[in-house]
């Protein structure tokens, strides 16, 4: 039973990097849409949810909760008597990619940071809020 509980903790982790990287790379994506003149990067539905993504994060940091996808990740990691953090390869190296040793005020401000340039993404190229045809 404890490699059914290090698999799903490496599946967390690998879909823990997968939120991270949704809300990076959509940030990205938005402004080369910007310069590149994509108009999928105006679609309310991908900014709304994108927004959405990046507020979870800085809420969660002002409040001072761990993310649950982590807490998640460490309760299947006791259970299949890991240490915290360790996993098999791939999911160890995401691991390492995402976490890095730093006083918690240090991540609140980046996120703060990054939530502040997706809020400043939405004037710099606006979303379309209205269908063409409404």
């Amino acid at each position: 039973m404890s490699i059914l509980y290090r698999l799903l903790a490496d599946f967390v982790v690998i879909l823990h990097f997968a939120y991270v990287m949704s809300v990076v790379l959509g940030l990205v994506a938005i402004l080369m849409g910007r310069l590149f003149h994509w108009q999928w990067v105006r679609n309310r539905w991908f900014r709304g949810m994108h927004l959405a993504m990046i507020v979870i994060v800085v809420l969660e940091s002002w409040a001072g909760l761990t993310c649950p996808l982590t807490t998640w990740e460490n309760q299947l990691r006791s259970l299949a008597g890991q240490s915290t953090h360790k996993g098999a390869f791939i999911a160890d190296f995401v691991h390492e990619l995402m976490f890095f040793d730093a006083e918690p005020w240090v991540f609140t401000l980046c996120y703060s940071l990054f939530g502040a340039a997706v809020v400043g993404s939405l004037f710099l190229v606006p979303p379309r809020w209205r269908l063409k045809d409404e």
